[in-house]
């Protein structure tokens, strides 16, 4: 099989640099460009310094229409002004990796239809399809916890909470991004409103029609975010009411990932560093009672972002899902 030609839009913020760092060493890819405005010309070591002597590689301010897919690693907003704005081919398969076209209402573009790129939940759709719009790093995070429940129709109100390091804030400087406010400090923000809302109740509607509250977002999953005092990773706990015990529920969600490569069970308390710098999430059920709670984690620029987004691209392109995303955690 001949190389995947692959360019990249926006590649010198968070996203961008993992991408490169996993596709530069994808045994089925070669990185044809990598689009940068503002660093047209540069070395793209000179930005991603993770990279020097990884590749010889240089930003480029042009378009190439020579290339098999094209990863838009833009800010939310922005990829669909880029895709109005620039004629792509239409032989060329699109992985979008902002929140434009997450949600079925806005899917679909000019003659480019895109699907929700959740593997666990889309899988064979994504196989077969031309676009992909990948999902957001809390929601996959929140719905690979909560799949199998939907599936088995037992979903009712749901109350989650979830910590993110500060890369899931972008690379721009912000009051709260900055280390000296992020040091020694967490903070609950957009409480109950949080943009994710919309595609993981997306998601639990497609599987589990009766499950309550609005696709929109309204109602149903009660989230309250929390930025916290580390750079990378999500911690979510969910809470939801289940009368079935917890060995019924393990083999439940053990039955449901059967097959899936990313995404393990396990009965021991989960932590950060368990999945940090890799494309797994790991998922950890307790019972107290009625009340069943849900702990799922995983790397927020990876499964929640540039890693799943190379999984699309193994699944869309007919290789191992696999390939390139064999990653340990660092762990110490």
């Amino acid at each position: 099989m001949m190389a995947i030609k692959v360019g990249i839009i926006g590649g010198a913020g968070y996203t961008g640099g993992e991408l490169i760092r996993l596709l530069i060493h994808h045994p089925d890819v070669a990185v044809s460009f990598i689009h940068s405005r503002s660093n047209a010309g540069q070395p793209v070591a000179s930005v991603h310094q993770d990279l020097v002597g990884e590749a010889d590689l240089q930003f480029t301010g042009e378009l190439n229409d020579d290339i098999d897919v094209l990863f838009l690693c833009l800010g939310h907003g922005e990829s669909e002004n880029f895709l109005t704005q620039n004629k792509i081919a239409d032989k060329i398969k699109v992985i979008d990796l902002a929140n434009d076209f997450r949600l079925n209402q806005k899917s679909k573009i000019e003659n480019r239809k895109f699907t929700y790129g959740l593997p666990e939940l889309n899988r064979d759709e994504i196989k077969t399809a031309n676009n992909i719009a990948n999902p957001g790093c809390f929601a996959t995070t929140i719905q690979l916890g909560l799949l199998p429940l939907a599936k088995a129709g037992l979903l009712k109100d749901i109350y989650t909470t979830g910590i993110t390091g500060s890369t899931g804030a972008g690379q721009s400087l912000a009051a709260t991004s900055h280390f000296s406010w992020r040091s020694n400090n967490i903070q609950a923000y957009k409480t109950l409103t949080h943009q994710h809302l919309g595609e993981i109740h997306q998601s639990l509607h497609q599987l589990q029609e009766s499950f309550p509250g609005s696709p929109s977002g309204v109602g149903g999953v009660n989230f309250v975010p929390w930025r916290g005092d580390f750079a990378r990773g999500i911690f979510i706990s969910s809470q939801v009411p289940c009368d079935l015990s917890l060995i019924e529920l393990n083999k439940l969600y053990e039955d449901f990932y059967s097959g899936h490569p990313f995404t393990h069970i396990t009965k021991e308390p989960v932590f950060l560093k368990q999945v940090v710098n890799t494309n797994k999430c790991i998922i950890q059920l307790e019972k107290v009672g009625s009340m069943l709670v849900v702990h799922s984690v995983a790397d927020n620029l990876l499964k929640g972002a540039s890693g799943q987004a190379v999984q699309n691209m193994n699944l869309m392109f007919g290789l191992d899902e696999t390939a390139g995303l064999k990653l340990k955690a660092n762990y110490f």
